[in-house]
């Protein structure tokens, strides 16, 4: 006889609706645990359905012995948990824990009801180019006021650029090197939110701990350079960035900021050597 058993995770991802994928994972949307029900209490129609989660869903690998994929999926979706907690234990805004199973490579985290800030500051969606507009300004001068997406949050640049340089001292006082800090990892909570505005990092799959000041240096260059490619003229914003952060590392930021330019120069001698 043969067993026709679903386990309740991919039950649960077989009822998601798929939002986007990666290389290595599946991103989902669902519902999980029904708020119960009891005589005379009210609640929303959104809390009878459940809470809204997203689930990312690392995928078998074909190209990989099954055993290895097997162990690589399990160690990866609790290494990403554990950096969530430890982050959630130091007072960084990350998306909460909604369920691991580390077997079925399935983490649920916490639906963020927002934008990333690439999207806030004009980078486009995630997989969209950049294109500057060269073209010439309008005869008489007039000129064409763009929707300013920020607006709708209350909250002007400068503003978002100190909410993420704070985040990240955060995390790095917490010893979390995050490993793949960009805009499009970064989520503006909306105002009207339970929670009200917050700037959230997300996608902690390539994170790390670490003391090391080199580790630190290094995560910030990586912002640098996705601030560079995504949205052009941004060095005043990414200055601000680093004013923030400065000003929450305190004694902790010579040593980073000395590093980083170390950093940089190597990475400026690599770019010429191609």
């Amino acid at each position: 006889m043969v067993s026709t058993y679903s386990s309740p995770t991919k039950a649960l991802l077989d009822r998601a609706e798929k939002i986007s994928q990666g290389a290595e994972a599946k991103i989902y949307r669902a519902r999980l645990h029904p708020a119960p029900s009891y005589p005379g209490s009210e609640g929303s129609a959104a809390d009878a359905e459940g809470e809204q989660v997203l689930l990312k869903y690392r995928f078998h690998k074909q190209y990989r012995h099954p055993t290895l994929d097997a162990s690589l999926t399990k160690s990866r979706v609790a290494g990403e948990a554990r950096a969530l907690i430890k982050c959630i234990r130091s007072g960084v805004n990350v998306p909460g824990i909604r369920m691991v199973d580390a077997t079925e490579g399935v983490l649920g985290i916490e639906w963020i009801d927002g934008k990333s800030v690439r999207f806030l500051l004009g980078g486009g969606a995630e997989g969209e180019e950049v294109v500057e507009d060269d073209s010439e300004e309008p005869e008489g001068g007039d000129v064409i006021e763009e929707d300013d997406p920020l607006k709708e949050y209350g909250v002007t640049q400068d503003a978002v650029m100190k909410l993420i340089g704070t985040e990240i001292a955060k995390m790095h006082q917490a010893d979390i090197i995050h490993g793949d800090l960009t805009t499009s990892n970064m989520m503006l909570r909306h105002p009207s939110s339970r929670k009200g505005l917050q700037l959230v990092l997300i996608d902690f799959g390539l994170a790390f701990t670490s003391t090391l000041v080199e580790d630190k240096a290094v995560d910030l260059y990586v912002l640098e350079r996705a601030f560079a490619s995504t949205h052009p003229q941004s060095e005043p914003l990414f200055a601000g960035v680093l004013k923030a952060y400065e000003k929450k590392m305190g004694k902790d930021w010579p040593a980073i900021s000395r590093r980083l330019d170390d950093v940089r120069l190597r990475g400026r001698k690599r770019s010429m050597v191609g």
